[in-house]
């Protein structure tokens, strides 16, 4: 099929090209705008806790309200607020309110600081816009004319809670963007440059995956986030760039390395290119392949985020892989050898010795047992350091620098008035009929008695007189372990005491956040699981064989583990982070894993190409390193530098991201791929290939690639 398919672009590149072109054109013309949200709340589905009292409280209190912004002034000399200050700030108040900003619904004065140097000003804005850009344009409006109505006065005014949180954290990721695309195109730009020594096709993939694959991708996610009504959260913007750029260009190596292999054993230029899809089609396919699945796995998550990621990281990984395919091999076959590899003249033409390769594909076939225990040991004594592993759910400050002024009203918040006071917890009772006032004095008694709650206030009714809400402040901030473990006391109480003929549901961003640990553990149960099953299957078709995938995935989990323990070591016990972001290990395994698959699956493809040879299992391993070993170690490199890059954003989110994932391809490239996987295979022997024969002599097998090549003839039209 992949020889067809070779075959077709090859003998039609113009045509191939049209339509990429008329295709993208099209897609783009089309695509909708990517809806963005950076409400946590929206990533829970309505069968939980915290959103069925979400929904309860603004039913039955629709003039109340859970902050969406929090004005909070101080004096400018720091010093405590005289009643002229407070006068000042609440007339300041009343004017913003008066502004009648887009999305803004009331804005009233809130209670002082115990220490008396704060004061707020509480913002109501429309909840059904929670998180989209139109609260973040009324957030800037706000800062701007809360900054410009405190000229003249001896206050200064910073804008916090989630609105402002949305604002920073768009603006943060729109930095973070700019620098992970600029520092990823220069990392492959380099790189291939000093693999090929050519500038054509340094700048080629680049070109290629910006001017269309991206455009394509991007569109397509759009039409598909429109269809599914699914929400984009700004913080996947600059993993997409990585994905495409990266997973591209490593498609992009594993076809040219074929290709110039395959001039260099004396195929004619189109020939070559031909041979070179057909012969690495099936590999690039089944490692795309796994990563779409892993990708879509996600779609079972219980997270909002997640199912948005999971659909718009797989779109692009199909569409690199149709290039991969089609576009590369059409645009490549247009350009002469002696000007795609320009300015070389001699250097890509002959076979390289690869003599460091060829050096540890004997290492491997003479001690394959020794190779495959120290690497292993490598990765379990990694892997003790997920036993220390704790998760963070703070996605705004994850997803931001501490400098941010909505980080910095938080941390003033915190010190000054209840760490808890800024996210209170709410807890709603309802009932049929009216509530027994009598009993609610008693219920909010033992509310206040769980350790861990700072304040009770006195409940408030709704009108119909059905519905009870009672704001409890935690001594917490609402994203900490503490804080977790407080609100889950905090719900079993209210769940046990509620008075005969009433419910009680635990609302606020503390109880979001306990839900979303629960998905979290849900998703563990359940996507990597079908992740992994997805991935043995492709593995056991592209193998014909039942034990082979077994121990690639088992090399893969081993490799996961011991990725998410030198996090933890690092950052956890080497930076001294509480956490690591909540949605972390799943990323990081679906990443991981996938592209973890990609190298082994790009190894043991080779091995068996070697067997099908007549080599026996150790030779084939042995072989298999020393030709395949460049090209996994050059796209393992890059991939890892792409990913790397993350760290730039300057958030702990994207750093932990960044780090995790690149350190983990590091492994799958150099540990798992170069030594463990065929170290293993060798070890197995022809049992790794049961039931099927794939590692048997085919008649039918071209010439081995390292034989002795034919003289080159570029007399012929290219």
């Amino acid at each position: 099929m992949f020889h067809r398919i070779g075959r077709a672009v090859v003998r039609h590149p113009i045509w191939t090209i049209l339509a990429w072109v008329f295709v993208a054109a099209a897609v783009v013309a089309t695509a909708p705008s990517l809806p963005s949200s950076s409400d946590e709340s929206s990533f829970l589905p309505k069968s939980y806790e915290s959103i069925q009292a979400a929904e309860l409280q603004q039913g039955a209190f629709p003039s109340s309200f859970t902050p969406s912004a929090i004005v909070l002034y101080q004096r400018a000399d720091g010093g405590k607020l005289t009643p002229e200050d407070l006068k000042a700030a609440a007339g300041i108040t009343t004017q913003l309110g008066a502004k009648k900003i887009d999305q803004v619904e009331q804005v009233v004065p809130g209670p002082p600081s115990k220490d008396g140097k704060y004061v707020m000003g509480l913002v109501s804005m429309n909840d059904e816009t929670a998180g989209q850009p139109k609260q973040m344009d009324a957030a800037k409006a706000l800062r701007n004319d809360a900054k410009e109505l405190t000229k003249g006065t001896q206050l200064e005014a910073k804008l916090g809670g989630s609105a402002a949180q949305g604002l920073d954290q768009q603006e943060s990721s729109n930095r973070a963007n700019v620098l992970t695309f600029v520092g990823t195109f220069v990392i492959i730009l380099l790189t291939l440059l000093i693999i090929f020594r050519s500038p054509i096709l340094a700048v080629l993939p680049l070109v290629v995956l910006l001017a269309l694959v991206s455009t394509t991708a991007n569109a397509l996610i759009a039409d598909a986030s429109k269809l599914f009504g699914l929400e984009a959260n700004s913080s996947i913007s600059a993993l997409l760039i990585v994905v495409l750029l990266g997973v591209g260009t490593d498609y992009y190596l594993f076809l040219m390395f074929r290709y110039r292999e395959r001039l260099r054993a004396g195929d004619e230029p189109k020939q070559a290119m031909i041979n070179a899809v057909g012969r690495v089609g099936e590999a690039i396919a089944s490692a795309a392949g796994a990563v779409m699945i892993s990708f879509l796995a996600l779609l079972l998550s219980t997270l909002g985020f997640l199912q948005q990621m999971g659909p718009a990281l797989a779109i692009s990984v199909a569409v690199t892989l149709i290039a991969a395919l089609t576009l590369f091999p059409a645009v490549c076959s247009l350009i002469p050898p002696k000007a795609l590899f320009w300015p070389s003249k001699q250097s890509w033409r002959k076979e390289p010795t690869n003599a460091r390769f060829a050096a540890l594909g004997r290492g491997v076939q003479r001690r394959p047992g020794l190779y495959a225990a120290v690497s292993g040991v490598i990765m379990v004594a990694l892997a003790l350091g997920t036993l220390g592993f704790k998760a963070t759910f703070d996605l705004a400050a994850g997803s931001m620098p501490e400098t941010k002024e909505s980080m910095v009203v938080q941390s003033e918040m915190q010190s000054s008035y209840s760490a808890g006071a800024a996210e209170p917890t709410s807890v709603l009772l309802t009932s049929g009929g009216a509530i027994d006032q009598a009993a609610l004095a008693a219920y909010e008694k033992k509310l206040g008695a769980v350790s861990g709650v700072a304040d009770v206030s006195p409940a408030a009714l709704s009108k119909d007189g059905k519905t009870a809400n009672i704001t409890v402040t935690l001594k917490y901030g609402s994203a900490t372990d503490a804080a977790l473990d407080v609100v889950g006391e905090v719900r079993d109480v209210a769940h046990a005491e509620a008075p005969p003929g009433t419910k009680a549901l635990v609302g606020g961003m503390t109880s979001i956040f306990k839900d979303i640990n629960a998905a979290v553990n849900h998703d563990y149960r359940t996507v990597f699981p079908l992740a992994a099953l997805l991935i043995m299957v492709i593995l056991g078709l592209l193998l014909r064989s039942i034990v082979a995938p077994w121990y690639l995935m088992a090399s893969v989990g081993l490799g996961f583990a011991a990725t998410l323990g030198a996090t933890v070591l690092i950052f956890q016990k080497g930076q001294g982070h509480s956490g690591l972001m909540f949605m972390l290990p799943v990323i990081m395994y679906l990443f991981v894993v996938a592209i973890g698959t990609d190298y082994n699956i790009l190894i043991i493809s080779r091995l068996r190409e070697e067997a099908r040879e007549g080599r026996e299992p150790r030779e084939a391993a042995s072989m298999a390193i020393r030709h395949a070993g460049p090209t996994v170690a050059a796209a393992g490199f890059i991939l890892a530098a792409t990913f790397a890059t993350l760290m730039l954003a300057g958030n702990s989110l994207l750093t932990e991201m960044g780090f995790a994932v690149s350190f983990g391809i590091v492994v799958a490239a150099f540990v798992m791929a170069m030594f463990f996987t065929p170290a293993l295979t060798a070890l197995i022997g022809h049992a790794a290939w049961w039931p099927g024969r794939q590692d048997q002599k085919s008649s039918l097998t071209p010439a081995p690639a390292d034989a002795e090549p034919r003289p080159l003839d570029f007399s012929a039209k290219t």
